[in-house]
């Protein structure tokens, strides 16, 4: 087993067992205190090359650019919408294509063509240089961003993954334990079966997910998301980001190239990748700062939105 994916394995197998000890399970864990106001939310529809684009705005200033992971939606960066906006901060979450509210094209999930696609959104709001926060698949995209277009990304946020091309793939066999947080990778690429599969079960299959990815699974709006995924085409454009895992491995080894110059900060969870997604962009960044969060799953968002803005709103303000 590789080194780094030993230590996502091993965060796994820790996840694991702690949600299956009675103690942790009992152990009182604090309500969030991170504020929503979504009544400043303002929701917006823009064309991309023939493509509609969902995104939500709050705030005013310096643009942010708010990139959720698979299975969520913009829906994830709610508390982070409004901690940004209250900083000062123009807070842009969108629906990246194929997810929300934004169109679901039958190709084009590759992160260099999702790249473009928000970057041209970006241009188009009249935002020539701006920051990025991307989470899981979001990371994936984020990064994309920043090594294609360099000059325009000011600084980006890399959260809870490992991406493709730059973390060697793990195993084939691999114990149970450590498979739950594995065997999707898989099981989304195949053509045809997921969807098959999970028509009609959408709720338990991403129940599923949601339940063995977060240690704070309260926090986690699932049914918002399990609405969005059940729309017709929902989980097929979400399979569609791992069946073209091929193109955005080979897209990545050249961007490898060459480093990012700008500041990037790499954070992971306790219950999740841990230091993974520093140890994944070692190397590959001039600038790199890393933090892990405490008490807190997979969904960081949402989990442990509080922990979040305080190393975010820093890094920011650099």
């Amino acid at each position: 087993m590789n080194t780094l994916f030993g230590k996502v394995l091993l965060a796994a197998v820790m996840t694991f067992a702690i949600h299956n000890n009675v103690l942790a399970e009992n152990t009182p864990k604090p309500p969030v205190t991170a504020q929503v106001n979504e009544a400043d939310f303002q929701h917006h529809y823009t064309d991309v090359a023939g493509q509609r684009i969902h995104y939500v705005t709050a705030g005013k200033g310096e643009p942010v650019l708010l990139i959720p992971g698979w299975p969520q939606t913009w829906y994830t960066w709610r508390y982070v919408m409004t901690g940004l906006a209250a900083q000062g901060y123009m807070a842009i979450a969108v629906d990246p294509p194929g997810t929300g509210f934004s169109a679901r094209p039958d190709s084009g999930y590759d992160t260099g063509a999702v790249a473009t696609t928000l970057h041209t959104m970006m241009n188009q709001l009249g935002y020539k240089t701006y920051s990025v926060v991307g989470h899981d698949i979001g990371m994936w995209v984020g990064y994309a961003l920043a090594g294609d277009y360099p000059a325009d990304i000011k600084k980006i946020v890399l959260t809870e993954a490992v991406i493709p091309g730059l973390a060697p793939a793990p195993g084939i066999f691999v114990d149970p334990e450590e498979n739950i947080f594995l065997w999707h990778f898989m099981f989304n690429q195949v053509q045809d079966l997921p969807e098959t599969l999970t028509a009609g079960k959408e709720r338990e299959y991403l129940n599923f997910i949601f339940d063995h990815w977060a240690y704070r699974r309260d926090r986690v709006a699932a049914q918002t998301y399990i609405d969005a995924y059940s729309s017709p085409g929902g989980l097929r454009a979400g399979f569609a980001y791992y069946r073209a895992i091929p193109q955005t491995i080979a897209q990545n080894k050249r961007r490898a190239e060459k480093k990012l110059t700008m500041p990037v900060l790499a954070i992971g969870a306790d219950h999740a990748t841990r230091d993974a997604p520093q140890l994944t962009m070692q190397g590959r960044v001039v600038n790199l700062q890393g933090a892990i969060l405490s008490e807190c799953g997979h969904f960081v968002t949402e989990e442990c939105p509080e922990q979040l803005m305080d190393v975010v709103l820093p890094f920011l303000r650099q």
